[in-house]
C-alpha cells in the first residue's frame, strides 16, 4: 500500500488526520501532510477508512 495526497485538491476538513494519525497531519493552513507513505500493516485499516471519508478525495491509496 502506498498512500498520496493531492494538497491542491484538499479542504483541510481534517477528517484524515483524525482517522489515521501518524500517517497523516495537516500544515499550518490546514492542508493535508502525508507522514507515512508506506504505513504498517496495523495502520491500513484507518487509512482506508480516512480515504472513505475524505470529501474532496486528495487522499488515496495505490495498491
Amino acid at each position: 500500500m502506498r498512500v498520496t495526497a493531492d494538497r491542491g485538491v484538499c479542504v483541510g476538513a481534517g477528517l484524515c488526520a483524525l482517522t489515521a494519525p501518524g500517517v497523516f497531519d495537516q500544515d499550518d493552513d490546514g492542508v493535508v501532510t502525508v507522514l507515512a507513505a508506506d504505513p504498517a500493516a496495523d495502520r491500513r485499516p484507518d487509512v482506508r477508512e480516512a480515504v472513505d471519508l475524505c470529501p474532496s478525495g486528495a487522499v488515496r491509496i495505490i495498491e
